[in-house]
């Protein structure tokens, strides 16, 4: 990772004191395990959760979807910070307040007290998730952002891989409660030292892309592409995330063990690493809109094979394997599609607008989930819902193009 630094630097003119070698690599390790303890460990928990304190699953999954809508009112603001004085502050701050969110939620007497923990947590989310990091690289390394990106999404793939499946086995032995005060411990542990001492460069200025000379966020958020291609992330967000939280009470459903249904969702991160491994190659030999259309298509196409095959375990798991990489692509897809089409002059800005509907979706997901799953009878048919969600964003991303872009921006 640090020869990739030094090349890049070399290659860009803005050398080693403006891009922290450490940068890197802290961030693969601190995006497996921000992601991996705030994120992955709630779906695997919260069963023993709900039968532990009686609290119905729609309170306490409402509580996680606040968290993350949290997450996208703050991750606006967040953007425009970034943009500005760069992540160092942001994802270390970001990191003590995970901390402290965790703590919350594992001492919780009530739900009051378990739905503060969760918005505390979701201004945790936006100050350390991709984001920031994303932030972060996209202004150290560019022009080759790509491969900095694909990197730390590698890494951060493993998160549910490492996390899922380490949470139900700590949920084995000790409560729920407790769990989460080692997770926390965790969390602290790595991502905050790894955050104030690694992102210590200076923040370079941003490049003038030929986009904005002529304009400048304001305007591109109003545009037609930006705004189709914020619906098209919205509804593919929304149906992403219902299936990753969704994923564990399906197979519970179907009779697997907690255990078979946490390595079918950790499993899903080492496809998400495959996958990534994937997306510089599809980047060289498709357009922005393109690849757009067809992971998204590819997306609903893995959520209509986990309704339909209920079985055997080794046919989900390779489900699962081939939805990871569909999801680790649509993550670097989402990184990439500002410079894309726009270039990276506001990327902080512009990144923080397109994610807000689309995060929100994803926010709200794993409580509408839960709440449709009920009347639709079952999560079997909920997923095929979500297929069908997942097409009629497929159908927009043929229009998320600008001329303009294609014109005068080389691909990634």
């Amino acid at each position: 990772m640090t020869d990739l630094s030094t090349r890049d630097g070399a290659a860009t003119g803005t050398g080693d004191r403006s891009r922290p070698r450490a940068a890197l690599p802290a961030l693969c390790a601190t995006q497996i395990v921000s992601w991996g303890i705030v994120y992955y460990a709630f779906p695997v928990l919260n069963p023993q959760i709900t039968a532990a304190t009686g609290w119905p699953a729609g309170a306490t999954t409402a509580a996680f979807s606040l968290g993350l809508v949290v997450s996208v009112l703050a991750g606006i603001r967040v953007g425009r910070i970034l943009d500005q004085r760069g992540p160092r502050a942001v994802m270390t701050v970001g990191s003590m307040l995970g901390v402290i969110s965790l703590l919350i939620v594992a001492a919780a007497p009530n739900l009051p007290v378990f739905f503060a923990g969760w918005t505390l947590a979701g201004l945790a989310m936006a100050s350390t998730f991709y984001q920031p990091a994303f932030a972060a690289l996209t202004r150290w390394w560019a022009p080759d952002h790509v491969r900095a990106l694909t990197v730390v999404t590698l890494a951060g793939g493993l998160a549910s891989t490492v996390f899922a499946p380490l949470t139900a086995a700590l949920a084995d032995h000790l409560s729920w409660r407790h769990t989460y005060l080692v997770l926390a411990a965790t969390l602290a542990v790595v991502t905050i030292p790894a955050h104030a001492l690694a992102l210590r460069a200076p923040w370079p200025d941003a490049p003038i892309g030929p986009v904005h000379k002529a304009g400048g966020a304001a305007e591109v958020g109003r545009s037609r592409p930006f705004l189709l291609l914020a619906a098209a992330f919205t509804l593919s967000g929304f149906a992403m995330y219902a299936v990753v939280v969704a994923l564990v009470p399906l197979l519970l459903e179907r009779g697997y063990t907690t255990s078979q249904a946490a390595w079918a969702l950790g499993i899903g991160g080492a496809g998400q690493t495959l996958g990534r491994t994937l997306y510089a190659a599809l980047a060289r030999r498709t357009t922005a809109t393109t690849r757009t259309t067809i992971l998204i298509a590819l997306g609903g196409l893995t959520t209509a094979a986990f309704a339909a095959a209920p079985g055997p375990y080794g046919l989900l798991i390779a489900v699962a394997i081939v939805a990871g990489m569909v999801r680790g692509n649509l993550t670097l897809l989402q990184a990439t599609a500002i410079t894309d089409r726009w270039g990276a002059t506001h990327y902080g800005r512009l990144s923080g607008l397109l994610a807000a509907p689309a995060t929100t979706a994803a926010a709200l997901a794993p409580f509408a989930g839960a709440a449709l799953a009920v009347p639709l009878g079952g999560y079997e048919p909920l997923f095929f819902l979500l297929a069908l969600v997942s097409v009629a964003a497929a159908l927009i991303a043929p229009w998320t193009g600008s001329a303009a872009v294609r014109r005068r921006l080389p691909p990634s």
